[in-house]
């Protein structure tokens, strides 16, 4: 029975998933990021506040905003976080009122992207950063911008489980595994829930795939931070889990292999765009340079994510973009099922 197992990975969830304002947080005098002169000058120019929806983990984005805030110090950004699923409910709900307090969204992928798009809730920005960053990782209509890519792939204890067996998604549904696997729920990921959608469409994986992860008893989380913390924990010996959190824990001494799939990696681009209408635009765009910047990027790298510009190296233990094999699927399908993915998976294994 995993009923305690949940309550005391849930609390902790609960916590990174609260809403409200995130501090900028301090920034020790060797992670500053270099600006030159007139930069720093032009930058001390420009004053005010905007207002950042986000899903990236709460420690993350205060570290963003400090360093963003080292090049532009007269620029507050006032943070709400939560799980993707629960920004772009915000979002949705705030457009009927008439009133979406956000300036800027950064989030999950490029398909909440996409839908945000249809509902005319973006407005087009170049930023002058962009020759950059490949074609595609960016909207051809210059709506949002990839910032960094994060792989989900197999984190495995190796305290508990031995890895050497585990080759791809198809492996967890082994006998050998029963009981000691674990997923985040699409309900609550906006990564999980293009992963599902993706997943289903596979070739060897489909709705059966999951049939039989039901069947191997795999449990189902919240976020990425909950299969982060079982696995740490000792709660669960395998994980569905983004690189970045298992190359960290990896870094910080934990015993996480992290395995990239045989059937090819899913991953997603945390894309940044700019509401349509928002009366701090400008100030927003700033932020939208400073990220995809050669000096936001390598931030980007120094927290562990894997960049999305070219010429700005991937953190050491995990590959680069241009070592990543993404696994093939359609995105028009993507997008017509996303909706009935994420009904049919709460069905199935009686989520809410």
């Amino acid at each position: 029975m995993k009923w305690n197992k949940w309550m005391a990975i849930g609390m902790s969830a609960f916590t990174l998933a609260a809403c409200g304002t995130t501090e900028p947080a301090e920034v020790e005098s060797g992670e500053s990021v270099a600006v030159e002169k007139d930069q720093v000058a032009a930058a001390t120019d420009v004053e005010g506040s905007f207002t950042l929806y986000t899903s990236q983990p709460e420690q993350d984005i205060a570290e963003l905003v400090a360093s963003f805030n080292e090049a532009y110090p007269n620029i507050d950004v006032n943070v709400f976080r939560s799980g993707t699923e629960e920004v772009i409910s915000k979002v949705m709900a705030e457009k009927e009122t008439g009133d979406i307090l956000a300036d800027a969204l950064l989030v999950s992928d490029s398909f909440t992207f996409e839908g945000l798009a249809e509902e005319d809730l973006l407005q087009p920005y170049e930023s002058p950063e962009i020759e950059s960053i490949p074609a595609e990782y960016r909207d051809e209509e210059h709506l949002y911008t990839g910032t960094k890519i994060i792989a989900t792939g197999i984190a495995v204890n190796t305290d508990l489980v031995d890895p050497s067996g585990i080759t791809g998604f198809s492996s967890l549904t082994e006998e050998a595994y029963r009981d000691q696997s674990m997923m985040p729920s699409p309900l609550y990921s906006g990564a999980a829930s293009l992963n599902l959608s993706i997943l289903t469409q596979q070739e060897g994986i489909q709705w059966d795939w999951y049939e039989s992860m039901k069947a191997n008893d795999v449990f189902i989380g919240q976020g990425n931070g909950t299969v982060r913390d079982a696995l740490l924990n000792g709660q669960e010996g395998i994980g569905m889990l983004v690189d970045y959190m298992a190359n960290r824990a990896r870094l910080d001494g934990a015993p996480i292999e992290f395995i990239y799939p045989e059937e090819g990696v899913l991953y997603v681009t945390e894309p940044i765009g700019i509401i349509n209408g928002s009366e701090n635009a400008e100030l927003a765009q700033h932020f939208v340079d400073y990220i995809l910047s050669e000096e936001g990027q390598s931030v980007t790298s120094e927290m562990g994510y894997t960049p999305v510009r070219e010429g700005v190296a991937a953190p050491e233990g995990m590959r680069g973009a241009d070592e990543i094999e993404p696994i093939a699927f359609d995105e028009n399908k993507v997008m017509e099922t996303r909706e009935a993915d994420k009904e049919q998976f709460a069905e199935m294994f009686g989520q809410e």
